[in-house]
């Protein structure tokens, strides 16, 4: 009764940590892929939210020709790719209260490659400044 069988391979466990190893790769790289594509919606959340309130800001301070430049300081910060399918819009103008809406595609995987068929939106909204 008290005698133990002792079996050995030959191998041991040699090699099992590698074969579980490749047996994980695929999730651990879809893992990696959608936690990046979180950060790009992230990302485009926090670009959308700022050329929102670089274009209401430069909208305030137009003596003329407003809604032009509130569109127009609302694209210049964004890169290139990040730019295409941007659109920024102005509104309020005489009213006291400007705004400012800016709408992005999200891409997938990398900017300037394929879009999400959705965008992100930031908006923003400024007293007009006095005029002396």
């Amino acid at each position: 009764m008290g005698e133990r069988v002792r079996t050995s391979w030959k191998g041991g466990d040699r090699g099992q940590v590698t074969i579980e190893f490749l047996g994980m790769t695929p999730t651990i790289i879809v893992t990696l892929v959608v936690l990046w594509q979180v950060v790009l919606v992230g990302y485009a959340f926090t670009l959308a939210g700022n050329a929102a309130d670089e274009a209401v800001s430069a909208g305030t301070a137009a003596q003329y020709d407003r809604e032009a430049k509130c569109e127009q300081a609302g694209l210049d910060k964004l890169s290139g790719a990040w730019k295409e399918g941007t659109t920024a819009t102005c509104g309020g103008s005489g009213t006291g209260y400007i705004t400012s809406d800016v709408s992005i595609k999200v891409p997938v995987l990398f900017p300037g490659t394929i879009n999400f068929p959705f965008t992100v939106k930031g908006h923003a909204g400024a007293v007009e400044e006095a005029k002396n």
